[in-house]
C-alpha cells in the first residue's frame, strides 16, 4: 500500500544523507517536528497523530536506516553502522536538508533511543524532546533482572550473533509476524493495512538484519559511547510517556530515572501498551500538545 495512504496530503521524500539515503513523509506548515519510530515499525506507525499533528506542526516522519524503504548500510564488527549515533547523525542531516537546523523531536521506542543520542550529540538542535515508552539504555541492561528478561526477550534474541536470529525468524516469519502482532492486531490498535507494511520487518531479509544490526549495537557500541558520556545530561525540556499496562515498567520510577539523564522533565503513565501512538493517540495529542 502506497505510504500516501497513511498519509493523505503528505509528500513521499528520499534524502540522501552522508552515509545512505533516508525516506520520508513530510507535510503540513509550522515549525518543525520530528517523528522517529521504533522496532518493529516504520514512518507508518505515526498514521493516526500526523495529520493533527500537521495543523501546527510541519511534520517530517522518517524511516530509521535499515527500516522501511531507507538504506540498509553494510555492517562493521563494531556494529557501528546501527549505532544510535549513527542514526541520530542521519536524521540531524535530514532535517538540515529540509531547511531545519533546529527541531522538536517525539520518538518511539528504538526511535526514542535514537533521539536521547541526538539530544546528547546535537543539543543546539534539538528544542524539545518527547521519548515514549524507553528507559535509558545502559540503566536497562545495568539493571536487568528475570521480569524484564522476560518481558523483552527479543532484546536477548536479536542481538546473538550473525546468522542465529536472522536464520531462524527467516525460517518461521509468518509465526513471528502473529506473534509480535497478533496482540495489535486483535485489540484494533493496528489497522491490518499497518501490519501488512511492518510485517517486512520480518519478511524482508535486508531489514530483518538490519533490525538484527540495531539490537546488537544498542548491547555493544551504544553502551560504550553511553558510558563515556555517562554524567551528560539533556539540556532540552523532555516529556516522558510510558504505557501503564506495560509490565516492564510498571514497577520503576520512570521519572526519576529519567530525572538522573536530564535538567527538565516531566512526564506520566498513560492509559496504554507498548504502541503508544496507535493505541491511544488522542491522549498522545492532548500530552504532546501542552508540552510542545
Amino acid at each position: 500500500m502506497p505510504t500516501t495512504t497513511f498519509f493523505p496530503n503528505f509528500q513521499n521524500k528520499k534524502i540522501k544523507t552522508s552515509e545512505t539515503e533516508i525516506n520520508l513523509v513530510i507535510g503540513g506548515q509550522g515549525p518543525p517536528l520530528l517523528l522517529i519510530h521504533g522496532y518493529p515499525q516504520s514512518h507508518i506507525m505515526w498514521h493516526k497523530v500526523a495529520p493533527a499533528l500537521a495543523k501546527n506542526y510541519t511534520v517530517v516522519a522518517t524511516d530509521l536506516r535499515g527500516y522501511g524503504d531507507s538504506g540498509k548500510p553494510r555492517t562493521d564488527a563494531a556494529h557501528y553502522p546501527y549505532s544510535k549515533r549513527a542514526m541520530a547523525k542521519d536524521q540531524v542531516e535530514v532535517m538540515a536538508a529540509l531547511g531545519f537546523d533546529r527541531f522538536k523531536v517525539i520518538g518511539h521506542d528504538r526511535g526514542a533511543r535514537v533521539a536521547h543520542r541526538m539530544a546528547l550529540d546535537y543539543p543546539q538542535q534539538i528544542e524539545k524532546l518527547v521519548l515514549l515508552d524507553i528507559l535509558p539504555t545502559l540503566w536497562l541492561y545495568d539493571h536487568t533482572d528475570q521480569a524484564f528478561a522476560t518481558n523483552y526477550w527479543h532484546w536477548f534474541f536479536l542481538i546473538q550473533p550473525y546468522p542465529l536470529p536472522e536464520m531462524l525468524i527467516g525460517n518461521s516469519s509468518n509465526f513471528m509476524e502473529k506473534a509480535i502482532f497478533g496482540p495489535l492486531a486483535a485489540s484494533g490498535a493496528c489497522t491490518p493495512e499497518s501490519i501488512a507494511a511492518y510485517s517486512r520487518t520480518v519478511h524482508d531479509k535486508a531489514i530483518l538484519h538490519a533490525s538484527c544490526e540495531d539490537y546488537r549495537a544498542g548491547a555493544t557500541i551504544d553502551l560504550v559511547h553511553d558510558r563515556a558520556d555517562f554524567s551528560e545530561r539533556i539540556q532540552c525540556p523532555l516529556l516522558i510517556l510510558w504505557g501503564a499496562k506495560n509490565p516492564a515498567y510498571q514497577k520503576q520510577d520512570v521519572l526519576s530515572i529519567w530525572r538522573e539523564k536530564a535538567i527538565n522533565v516531566r512526564g506520566k503513565a498513560v492509559d496504554s501498551g507498548h504502541f503508544i501512538a496507535e493505541e491511544v493517540p488522542d491522549s498522545l495529542l492532548a500530552e504532546v500538545a501542552s508540552f510542545l
